[in-house]
């Protein structure tokens, strides 16, 4: 029973599987080390292995990306 004073849950555990957003939220929070213990819970009743493993990979390929682009960019002004 939620306490009268609590705000509603925004992710309400009915059973339907993460969305894109939530999911994407997820795999950041794991890779990072913070993911909570209620939206793993989640992740793993109502989720599907290969959307996260995808993304996982998907949000990988991007972080190296973003911090190639940065040491690429730091290179060149160093250099000037």
């Amino acid at each position: 029973m939620d306490k009268p004073n609590e705000a509603p849950s925004p992710t309400p555990d009915d059973g339907s599987p993460p969305t894109f957003w939530q999911m994407l939220h997820s795999v950041m929070a794991a890779a990072f080390g913070v993911q909570s213990q209620r939206n793993r819970a989640r992740d793993f009743s109502h989720g599907k292995p290969v959307h996260f493993i995808l993304l996982g990979v998907a949000f990988t390929a991007v972080f190296a990306l973003a911090l190639l682009g940065i040491v690429q960019l730091v290179l060149f002004f160093a250099s000037r």
